[in-house]
């Protein structure tokens, strides 16, 4: 049970390092005056970190998805060796794709993570009781 639980976290990881890739290398994008990017990036990887915490009904996966999508953006948005540069520094006093989903990301993971266990709190009024994993109840 616990290397299955470990190799979830893992996976959880790989995932998230691919979508933050993905997510800030596409942030920039715009269609007009629209950031269809910074939408795409922000829907997608929110979508990521929900699958996962309801899929795994772990807290740990999805922190560590989110882990994942962070590290990525951190190292894609700093200046590379040959000095090319990946997200931009915005002009001075404007707001850039880059600054929304710098700040996006850790937003989401915080809500996604702190989000109460739904299971848990789903009861039946009729019978005063709340539905455990196994199948079976308990009495309120």
């Amino acid at each position: 049970m616990r290397i299955a639980r470990i190799g979830t976290w893992v996976v959880s990881v790989v995932i998230g390092l691919v979508y933050g890739a993905a997510g800030t290398i596409g942030q920039a994008a715009m269609w007009g005056p629209i950031p269809v990017g910074l939408l795409v990036a922000v829907i997608g990887t929110a979508a990521l970190l929900i699958a996962v915490r309801l899929l795994t009904e772990d807290r740990w996966a999805g922190l560590a998805a989110g882990l994942g999508v962070m590290l990525t953006m951190l190292v894609l948005s700093g200046r590379g060796p040959g000095g090319s540069v990946v997200v931009p520094a915005p002009a001075d006093g404007a707001l850039s794709t880059g600054v929304v989903w710098t700040f996006a990301v850790p937003v989401l993971v915080a809500i996604v993570v702190a989000w109460p266990r739904l299971s848990a709190t789903v009861r039946n009024p009729e019978a005063g009781t709340a539905p455990l994993r196994d199948g079976n109840t308990t009495t309120n």
